[in-house]
């Protein structure tokens, strides 16, 4: 519909330039919003503003021009109205409205997919935990929003990848090997004080009594190093494996798991730092490798080798962010913890050393889930050591109701989880309420159809003449912008508040009207209004990655 508006009132301003009426400049990029009052009409237009200097008239005179060149069009207006300092307020005809419903019905699925993203490839890397503990809810949190975003960006017309990226090196996997080879050792009776430093959650006791049961006291004839290293490697394999099933369970699946051990292994974290020094980055102090990310904007230089020869994190962040574009991906987007805000500035500055631009780089920071149940903060259990782990959430309230919740705020915003809110089957629960809406819609089609009354072809929707039934008209049409601007953004929690919107709208409407009446033409017209609020509801909870109830 704002495509519709721009189309007219760019003929109602070469109207005015061949009539001489106004002189013809160059038209500016103008805004066509959404009032936010439904008084001032559907949409109003502030390109009378913007021409003024060009035409040398006041605002409110171009636009009283082009109001009267708009009202020669009764076919698209029911009103055109002069505001303010020189804003055109427009409301279509109503029918323009429910032409939507066709297109919707059409389209079915497909409806609300755009190609704004021509295919450009975007690779979204989120979760990424190290494979050391089971994922918390933190972690769920961030693969709802990463999962999401990649499906908004798809739905717009971008070629995405998903990828985890295994922190596979380093010192969290000598501690994860030395955390469970010394559980195992108290498993054969060993009396021995376990270090604070190792992780404390039970998941390593039973992973050392299971390591145990297949391989008894074998490990303990290794070398300590040698054992170290098996038992890192061998209860890191079983971490991961675990990490994969809860992401399944929760709907979310990767394209591509990358080891941070096989940049070592190709050494491109050698020819990383290399190319940062070829480029003139990278200079040597007090035995150390820098990075000169101060030139960029960073608060302080990084260090990518220290002065023992061992190679940091961020050496490793560098050559995987290098490879990542010459895998030929135009835009990377990265979730991370929002405790993880001070490496964003860095990994700007290692693009732009690396001669990119620095926008190909968007990181979307998530904060940690407040977990409450009936308004109070709890604890679910201690099992993980510190943290509730997404399994236990996605077996108590599951994984709709789970991934919504997730979804309900931006993520870089603080997010209480209730518990026994996301279990309720009431109106007060958002994902039962939207949920609810699709089910009862199948259950008017199914009530129907026992009626005899099947939707053939398109009826005649100026059977439809009530405001409710325009207010969801108008709704419809928006759900292809709020897919594109989600997308835009990297904000798919601007599809959770739609579909709530919706949602809401229609149970109001039901609430006041009956679907089916004695009058059959208007009951195939709202049964049609109602088939298409169904089909949008089920896109946008399809990519937000929940389920669509038929029966509840």
């Amino acid at each position: 519909m704002k495509g519709l508006v721009k189309q007219a009132v760019n003929e109602a301003l070469r109207a005015c330039a061949a009539s001489g009426q106004l002189a013809g400049a160059d038209v500016p990029d103008f805004v066509v919003e959404v009032p936010n009052r439904v008084e001032h009409g559907d949409f109003a237009v502030n390109v009378a503003m913007l021409l003024a200097r060009a035409e040398r008239k006041a605002p409110r005179q171009i636009a009283e021009l082009l109001a009267q060149q708009l009202r020669c069009r009764e076919d698209l207006w029911l009103s055109v109205e002069v505001a303010g300092p020189g804003f055109i307020n427009l409301r279509l005809q109503p029918q323009l409205w429910f032409g939507v419903l066709e297109t919707i019905h059409c389209q079915q699925q497909d409806y609300g997919r755009a190609t704004i993203g021509a295919g450009q490839r975007v690779q979204v890397e989120f979760v990424s935990a190290n494979p050391t503990g089971p994922l918390h809810i933190g972690h769920g949190r961030g693969a709802a929003t990463g999962d999401a975003v990649a499906a908004v960006l798809q739905e717009a017309g971008y070629s995405v990848q998903r990828e985890y990226y295994i922190n596979d090196a380093g010192n969290q996997m000598d501690t994860l090997g030395r955390s469970i080879l010394l559980r195992y050792r108290q498993q054969r009776g060993e009396a021995l004080d376990f270090p604070a430093d190792c992780y404390q959650g039970d998941y390593i006791v039973e992973l050392a009594e299971q390591l145990f049961q297949e391989e008894g006291a074998r490990l303990l004839q290794l070398p300590e190093v040698d054992a170290i290293r098996y038992c890192a490697r061998w209860g890191g394999d079983i971490i991961r494996a675990g990490i994969d099933a809860d992401l399944q369970d929760f709907g979310v699946h990767f394209d591509n798991w990358y080891s941070e051990q096989s940049l070592y292994d190709r050494e491109l974290v050698a020819e990383g730092i290399e190319a940062l020094r070829q480029a003139g980055h990278v200079y040597e102090q007090d035995g150390a490798l820098w990075l000169r990310t101060t030139s960029y904007g960073d608060d302080k230089d990084r260090v990518l080798v220290r002065s023992n020869g061992a190679t940091t994190y961020f050496a490793s962040d560098v050559a995987y962010h290098r490879e990542k574009y010459q895998r030929g991906f135009n835009r990377v987007i990265d979730v991370w913890g929002a405790d993880h805000h001070g490496y964003v500035p860095r990994m700007k500055a290692v693009l732009q050393a690396l001669g990119r631009d620095p926008q190909d780089l968007h990181i979307i920071l998530v904060q940690l889930v407040n977990l409450l149940r009936a308004g109070q903060q709890v604890a679910m259990s201690t099992r993980a050591g510190t943290f509730v782990t997404l399994r236990e959430v996605l077996d108590e309230v599951g994984r709709d109701a789970c991934r919504f919740f997730f979804l309900m705020r931006r993520g870089d915003s603080q997010l209480d989880f209730d518990l026994e809110l996301a279990k309720q089957q009431s109106n007060d629960n958002p994902v039962f309420y939207v949920q609810y809406a699709h089910a009862r819609i199948c259950s008017i089609k199914r009530n129907a159809a026992e009626a005899g009354l099947v939707l053939e072809g398109t009826p005649d929707c100026a059977a439809l003449r009530l405001e409710e039934e325009l207010a969801l008209a108008r709704l419809l049409e928006r759900y292809p912008e709020v897919i594109c601007t989600a997308a835009q953004h990297y904000e798919p929690h601007r599809l959770t508040f739609y579909v709530q919107e919706l949602a809401a709208a229609f149970h109001s409407y039901y609430n006041q009207q009956r679907i089916l009446v004695e009058d059959e033409a208007i009951s195939r017209a709202r049964l049609y209004l109602a088939e298409a609020v169904r089909q949008v509801l089920a896109n946008g909870l399809r990519v937000l990655g929940v389920a669509a109830p038929q029966k509840m």
